[in-house]
């Protein structure tokens, strides 16, 4: 798809192909959040995301890649990509993910991209926290037992 036709597609609004199609990928590496003064102390570069808040800029990036007068967030966190192109506009989505995590007690990091929503869990729940992902996609399959949970 052309970066002009992916500019007017919207993307998927449906719940139930949404959670059939999540396909969640585990990111390389060893992400953080830290938050610094001024957009002058980031390279755009080196980080995924930065959000302007009354206290500052807050950035996610790779643990490495956190400037050294950042104020790094002591959570160390994997990075997980639901490959699904998911519609801004969507509803639920973030929701049923979120749900599925929290009932397991699993903290989430939400980013949506314009395409694709990314969440950030903690390091040490990474492997448990795709198992449960790809356990929701098997379930809101066509045919599964228990249908798509939202």
């Amino acid at each position: 798809m052309s970066p002009a036709q992916l500019g007017r597609d919207e993307g998927e609004r449906d719940l139930a192909r949404l959670l059939r199609g999540l396909r969640p990928e585990r990111q390389a590496g060893v992400y953080r959040f830290a938050s610094v003064a001024r957009i002058d102390d980031i390279d755009l570069a080196r980080v995924l995301c930065f959000m302007h808040e009354p206290e500052g800029i807050s950035i996610v990036a790779r643990e490495s890649d956190i400037p050294p007068t950042a104020d790094a967030s002591e959570l160390r966190c994997c990075w997980i990509t639901l490959n699904v192109y998911s519609s801004l506009a969507a509803v639920g989505l973030t929701a049923a993910v979120a749900g599925v995590l929290a009932e397991a007690d699993i903290a989430c990091n939400v980013v949506a991209g314009t395409r694709h929503d990314h969440l950030f869990v903690p390091l040490d729940q990474a492997d448990r926290a795709m198992a449960l992902l790809e356990a929701l996609q098997r379930r809101s399959a066509p045919g599964s037992n228990d249908g798509a949970r939202s």
